[in-house]
């Protein structure tokens, strides 16, 4: 018996992917069952040219893609490949770089001026390093992020050697209901200008680094830096920032020193909804930070793009 047909579109990662276009991912993954997941979907992006503005493939996103339509019973995949020991979250390995430093105390005055570096693509390095201390002393952990993202190491230009801080950016939840409301977009305004949104999904303060006002202070820099950095991976330039915070552990006293702006609360649904159904999940303070002017008013044109007046 073959796999159902798809008969109605499906968005995902802020695209719909129309009846015609679903049954041709089904018959790539059918002809070409004997191709790596990787593979397909590089495959799927050519062939639907998924791509990000820079022109690069959306191939991260069309491999989760695969396997969304995987979960439903729409498509067969082959098994992964190299995977010979169980399944599971990932775990990331300890080094000494990432255990517990002497105590850094003081004034902004005596870590500035902060250095962001850009964390690189990869496993290795730098990168290690950023997923090893998330990972050890995030309340959160560190997960696989799905679409674009956008990593930093902190460091004081006084000790460039020393992590001070971690900050983690993606792509923004799928459809927050104070943020959506505050912008006043409409559900088609929302899919085409989502990629003008960036959202702090992770930002880590190192345990033993206790320096007042710095945590504003870093949101404050990155601000000014982000921009730039996003539009160099991605070739677009954010114009909202936003973040979730836990009210049982924070109340976002940086974000609010930093001049974010607090629109009110989520209503318990997951960060990249599309369902419109409600998961048990915590409510979240919401926190936005404008880059710009009128960036509600731009978020309703097409292109948001355009030009700021000075």
């Amino acid at each position: 018996m073959g796999l159902p047909r798809i008969t109605y579109p499906i968005t995902f990662n802020g695209r719909t992917f129309s009846v015609a276009e679903l049954g041709l991912i089904q018959t790539l993954t059918t002809e070409g069952a004997g191709l790596a997941r990787t593979e397909l979907a590089y495959t799927l992006c050519e062939l639907l040219d998924w791509r990000r503005p820079t022109g690069r493939l959306k191939n991260h996103e069309g491999r989760r893609l695969l396997e969304h339509l995987a979960a439903k019973g729409f498509v067969t995949l082959p098994p992964l490949r190299g995977t010979t020991g169980p399944r599971g979250p990932r775990v990331t390995p300890r080094s000494p770089q990432g255990a517990p430093a002497p105590a850094v105390v003081g004034s902004l005055r005596d870590v500035a001026p902060l250095r962001l570096e850009v964390v690189p693509p990869g496993r290795h390095g730098v990168s290690r390093l950023w997923r090893e201390l998330i990972s050890r002393y995030h309340y959160l952990g560190e997960r696989v992020p799905v679409g674009a993202t956008l990593r930093y190491v902190v460091r004081s230009a006084h000790d460039p050697e020393r992590v001070l801080a971690c900050l983690g950016w993606t792509s923004a939840a799928w459809r927050i209901g104070v943020r959506d409301r505050w912008i006043g977009w409409t559900d088609a305004q929302r899919r085409h200008n989502l990629p003008y949104l960036v959202n702090n999904s992770r930002f880590l303060i190192l345990p033993w680094v206790r320096v007042n006002g710095l945590a504003s202070h870093v949101l404050s820099v990155c601000a000014r830096q982000l921009p730039q950095d996003w539009h160099a991976r991605y070739g677009v330039r954010p114009l909202l920032l936003e973040t979730l915070v836990d009210p049982a552990r924070f109340r976002g006293t940086c974000y609010q020193a930093a001049n974010w702006r607090l629109l009110g609360t989520t209503v318990g649904r997951g960060r990249m909804d599309r369902a419109n159904v409600l998961t048990g999940a915590a409510p979240k303070l919401v926190y936005v930070y404008a880059l710009g002017r009128d960036v509600p008013h731009r978020l309703c044109t097409a292109p948001a793009s355009a030009p700021l007046a000075p």
